[in-house]
């Protein structure tokens, strides 16, 4: 199941636009950059069941032993915040989509109060339920793997020649820019303790991150060879786009068939999102982890009406994708440091 919870996360919103920010930056080396992007994360993922093991599986005790109870929990309350925000940001971006793709005049209340409703429903129903649309999520709409089949008769992969082209700098930059599309691992630091033998979960969590990161890359490489840079550039969500050239005999616009199964691949990232910022307020104040919910979701709900445009959801995913580095990359590592150092001193952490 750690390998579904995982891959469940990491696949969402970001898939159907992901490939034209890359190449803004590597071009047709952006592949590379995917690549760089996935091992860096299983090098993460290594120090978050370091660190794991050090607390007991417990993430937000070892903020307690390491800063003491009132910095310890200030820094607990921003990770309950990046998760709640992740949700958000999620489900703001979807309304988006089915806004210019689907329905024009859609309310963004509507749909938002309808889906966290949902939301709602299975999250209330404890983390097994959770896990299970996690398994459903991604198990259902698999299928839509086979429809890039059609790309093929229109694709030229000499278009990713010669290899290396950009500057090493530009690749890694790009790289950078994958960290929103690759969040989503980081929910191992709350559902450890739930997993029965945690330690032997971490080679499942490692194969879903190898199984995402082998997906982005070949979706990255059939996106250029199918476009050339300068019309990827002028596509927002490059997937949606080549979906439309996908002819079936019982219906005409595909597209429209792929954004409604989207939701069943985003609904595992907000639902576990809610869950994971819920659980740390339980575990940090005298509260319910039902009543934390209710109101993170209300506060999720208010969030999405207060952004209106395009610019303004291009500015709430840029601003993830920093935090989401800053976290992973900064504070993750700084931790495992000073992690280290006290249990060298002390003796334990």
């Amino acid at each position: 199941m750690t390998f579904f919870v995982i891959m469940s996360m990491q696949i969402g919103i970001g898939v159907l636009g992901f490939q034209r920010v890359i190449a803004k930056t590597a071009g047709h080396d952006a592949w590379i950059s995917v690549l760089l992007a996935g091992a860096s994360s299983h090098l993460i993922l290594i120090v978050l069941y370091w660190l794991l093991q050090q607390a007991d599986g417990d993430f937000l005790l070892l903020h307690q032993r390491l800063f003491g109870r009132w910095a310890g929990g200030a820094l607990s309350s921003l990770l309950a915040l990046y998760f709640a925000a992740m949700a958000f940001v999620v489900l703001r971006t979807y309304i988006e989509v089915i806004q210019v793709w689907m329905f024009p005049y859609l309310k963004t209340w509507e749909f938002s109060l309808a889906f966290l409703l949902l939301c709602l429903y299975i999250t209330v129903g404890g983390f097994r339920v959770v896990v299970g649309i996690c398994f459903f999520g991604l198990i259902i709409p698999s299928y839509l793997l086979f429809t890039f089949w059609f790309v093929l008769d229109y694709t030229d992969f000499y278009q990713l020649l010669p290899i290396l082209d950009h500057p090493p700098s530009n690749i890694v930059k790009a790289a950078k820019q994958m960290t929103l599309t690759m969040l989503g691992y980081e929910t191992i630091l709350l559902f450890y303790p739930f997993i029965k033998r945690g330690t032997q979960s971490a080679k499942w969590a490692h194969a879903a991150l190898l199984t995402t990161t082998l997906f982005y890359a070949l979706l990255t490489v059939l996106t250029l060879a199918y476009f050339s840079e300068k019309q990827l550039q002028q596509q927002i969500w490059p997937t949606l786009t080549m979906w439309k050239i996908v002819e079936l005999p019982f219906v005409e616009r595909f597209e429209y068939i792929g954004i409604a199964n989207w939701l069943l691949i985003i609904l595992p990232n907000v639902c576990l999102g809610l869950w994971c910022s819920s659980r740390i307020c339980k575990q940090l104040f005298p509260i319910r982890q039902k009543t934390a919910l209710l109101v993170i979701a209300t506060i999720c709900f208010f969030s999405t009406l207060l952004i209106h445009d395009r610019k303004e959801v291009d500015f709430i995913n840029t601003i993830l994708n920093r935090v989401g580095f800053y976290f992973l990359y900064i504070w993750i590592p700084c931790l495992a440091g000073i992690t280290y150092v006290v249990k060298k001193v002390r003796g334990n952490v």
